[in-house]
């Protein structure tokens, strides 16, 4: 499968990892602490062939992929669900880690942000579903953020990412009485 956008990931290992998984080009930030030589190529990638950010489901890549996406709009983002990336001797997380299978489905739901859009989803409707402070919330927002391949947020970031990949409040009811159906089964 040939991929036409460069995906910019964190390091080596990962475009390694892409490799297994894809054919595909890739640019590589070398850490959290992205240079502007970097954003510059980002930049040239995004106006010649698109870009897809796909970094490691923690702390430092969703701050590179912030990071990235302030400075280049139009950027597609693939999300890999942490569990798929943990190392097998459970020390670790990243792309680098990921099966080519799980590298695969995260790059066909690819989903490109925006941030001009309605909101259809109010912060209090994330209060009212559970998705926002007490028990299980956490959980629920991990199971969410999987159902609608958009990755796992905190409280604060859900209805921001909700809104940036334009998420319709039915999709939201949907994946929402997912989650809660799953909850009833595991009791």
């Amino acid at each position: 499968m040939r991929i036409q956008e460069i995906i910019v990931v964190e390091g080596k290992d990962d475009t390694t990892a892409i490799r297994r998984a894809v054919d595909a080009d890739t640019i590589e930030t070398n850490g959290s602490a992205v240079n502007q030589m970097t954003i510059e190529k980002v930049k040239r990638a995004q106006e010649t062939r698109g870009v897809i950010i796909f970094t490691d489901p923690d702390y430092p890549g969703e701050k590179i992929r912030k990071t990235i996406a302030a400075e280049v709009p139009g950027c597609k983002h693939a999300f890999l669900p942490k569990e798929a990336a943990v190392a097998k001797s459970g020390r670790g997380v990243g792309v680098e880690h990921a099966s080519p299978e799980a590298i695969i489905e995260a790059l066909k739901d690819a989903q490109l942000m925006r941030e001009d859009i309605a909101e259809e989803i109010t912060p209090e409707d994330l209060i009212t579903a559970g998705l926002v402070g007490g028990p299980g919330a956490k959980e629920r927002r991990i199971h969410l953020g999987k159902l609608l391949k958009i990755g796992y947020t905190n409280g604060k970031q859900l209805h921001k990412r909700l809104m940036m990949f334009q998420v319709s409040k039915q999709e939201f009811v949907d994946a929402l009485a997912a989650v809660r159906q799953e909850e009833a089964r595991n009791g």
